[in-house]
C-alpha cells in the first residue's frame, strides 16, 4: 500500500490553498522567478526547444491497452510544433520502452535524466514501474508530471513535491461508480472484481465509501499474471452479483465479461476508466460478439470523449494528420489531453522556464485543462481531478450520461460537469 499519508479532498481547502498561491503568483510568477539567467541551466532546455520524456509499455503485457497513448501525445506536440511550439520552442518528446518491468524502468528513466537530460518526465505511465523511480526523480528535483496511473502515491506533495498525478485516482473512482450504482438500483446486489494490487485496494476503500464498510456483497481478486478468472467469475456468479464493480484494466475487463458471457451469465458492469475504454474492449472481444456483449456498458471518466464534442473534433484531426491515422479510441483523447496540460504547464512557467518554475505554474491554480471536473492542483494537492463522469455504451456508441460526482473528503457530492471550450486551435498561450 502507498496511501498511508492522509488524503487531501476537502474542496474549500483546496480553494484556499489556490487563492493563497495565486495572490503570491501576482507578485512573482512563473515567468518572474525563471528568470532568463537561469534559463541557459535549465536541463533540456534551449533557445528553441524543451525536451522531455516519458517510460512506457511498447511491448510485454501491457502494451496492447497503453501502448497508443504515447503516440497520441506525440502527435498532439507535433501539432503544437507546426503552430510555432510555446513561447517558441519545439516540444521533443523522447519515448522509453519498459515493457512495463519495474527494472527496466529505473534503467530507462536513469537514461533520459542522466544522459538525454529531459527537463521532465510526462506521463509515466503506471504504479508499480513507476513507483520504481519516485524516489529517483524527487530526489534529483526533475519535474515528475502527470503520472499515468490512478494510484493515489502521487499526490503526496510533502513527501515528493516533484510529482504530480493526472488520473482521477481509484478511490475517486470506486467512490463514484459505487454510487452510481446506488442512485440507479439501490436494492441491488453489488459485487466487486478487483487487481490484487494498490489499484484494486483503493478502488474498494472509494466503493466503501458509499456502500460502508461490507456494503459490497462478494469482492475477488485477480492476478495480472494468470489471464483465467473463471473461479471469480463463477464465484460472483454463485452469490448473485447484479451489479459488479471493476477494478480493472481493458484485457481482463474484456477476460471478466467474456468468461460471464461463456457461463450464460450477463450482469452489469461498471468498470473503472483503466478498463473502460469501448473501442479497445472490441478489439478484445471482437467485433461481432463485443458490441453485444457491452451494451449498457458503464465506465467513469474526466476527459471531454463526447463523439460530439469540440476536443474530439480537434484530437480526431491531429490523429488523422499527425498520428498516422491511427485508431481513435479513449488512450488517444488521454494522450492528447496529457499533452495539452503539459504545453498550458510551460506556456504558464514563462519565456525562460526553469523545473521549479513549471512546478510553480502548476501549484498556482491557474491551469485549466479540458477537462469536465475542474482541476484540484495547488500547493497543497498534486491530484488532478477529483471527480469523474459516468459513461455507457448503447448501440455502439460510448458517451457520458450526464451524471457526474467529486469526492470531497469521504463524502461523493452530484456535480454539473464541465465543458472546457477549445481555443486558440488547441495551443495554449499562457496568458
Amino acid at each position: 500500500m502507498f496511501h498511508s499519508t492522509p488524503r487531501r479532498r476537502t474542496l474549500a481547502a483546496l480553494t484556499t490553498s489556490a487563492a493563497l498561491v495565486a495572490a503570491l503568483a501576482a507578485c512573482s510568477s512563473p515567468a518572474a522567478v525563471s528568470g532568463g539567467g537561469e534559463a541557459a541551466a535549465a536541463p533540456g532546455i534551449t533557445d528553441d526547444t524543451v525536451t522531455i520524456g516519458t517510460h512506457t509499455p511498447l511491448t510485454g503485457p501491457a502494451a496492447a491497452g497503453y501502448s497508443s497513448i504515447s503516440a497520441a501525445t506525440k502527435a498532439y506536440f507535433d501539432y503544437v510544433n507546426d503552430q510555432g511550439g510555446i513561447n517558441g520552442r519545439t516540444i521533443e518528446y523522447l519515448v522509453k520502452d519498459d515493457g512495463y518491468n519495474p527494472a527496466t524502468t529505473q534503467t530507462v528513466v536513469r537514461e533520459l535524466v542522466q544522459e538525454d537530460e529531459v527537463f521532465a518526465i510526462l506521463n509515466g505511465l503506471g504504479t508499480p514501474t513507476h513507483t520504481a523511480v519516485l524516489d529517483f526523480l524527487n530526489q534529483n528535483e526533475v519535474p515528475d508530471l502527470f503520472v499515468a496511473s490512478g494510484s493515489t502515491s502521487w499526490n503526496q506533495p510533502e513527501t515528493y513535491p516533484w510529482t504530480f498525478g493526472f488520473n482521477a485516482d481509484y478511490v475517486v473512482e470506486g467512490a463514484a461508480l459505487a454510487q452510481y450504482a446506488e442512485d440507479q438500483a439501490p436494492d441491488a446486489t453489488v459485487c466487486l472484481l478487483g487487481q490484487d494490487d494498490d489499484f484494486g485496494d483503493e478502488f474498494i476503500e472509494g466503493a466503501e465509501l458509499v456502500l460502508g464498510e461490507g456494503g459490497l456483497a462478494h469482492i475477488e481478486r485477480y492476478s495480472v499474471s494468470n489471464q483465467d478468472v473463471t473461479a471469480q467469475i463463477g464465484a460472483m456468479q454463485a452469490a448473485g452479483c447484479e451489479i459488479n464493480l471493476l477494478a480493472t484494466i481493458n484485457g481482463f475487463t474484456a477476460l471478466a465479461v467474456g468468461t460471464a458471457a461463456k457461463l450464460g451469465w450477463f450482469p452489469q458492469w461498471y468498470s473503472s476508466s483503466s478498463g473502460g475504454d469501448y473501442p479497445t474492449l472490441v478489439g478484445y472481444l471482437g467485433e461481432d460478439l463485443g458490441p453485444k456483449l457491452l451494451q449498457g456498458f458503464t465506465s467513469s471518466n474526466y476527459l471531454p470523449f463526447s463523439p460530439s464534442g469540440e476536443w474530439v473534433a480537434l484530437f480526431q484531426q491531429i490523429n488523422d494528420e499527425y498520428n498516422d491515422g491511427a485508431p481513435f479510441t479513449g488512450n488517444t483523447v488521454y494522450g492528447m489531453s496529457v499533452g495539452y496540460l503539459f504545453a498550458e504547464a510551460l506556456a504558464r512557467a514563462g519565456e525562460h522556464p526553469t523545473r521549479q518554475g513549471i512546478v510553480d505554474a502548476i501549484t498556482s491554480g491557474d491551469l485549466v485543462g479540458n477537462g469536465i471536473v475542474p482541476l484540484a492542483f495547488s500547493a497543497d494537492s498534486h491530484a488532478a481531478y477529483l471527480g469523474v463522469g459516468i459513461t455507457t455504451v448503447d448501440q455502439g456508441v460510448q458517451d457520458f450520461v450526464g451524471a457526474t460526482y467529486v469526492l470531497d473528503g469521504d463524502t461523493v457530492e452530484a456535480v454539473e460537469p464541465e465543458d472546457v471550450p477549445v481555443e486558440n486551435a488547441g495551443v495554449p498561450t499562457g496568458d
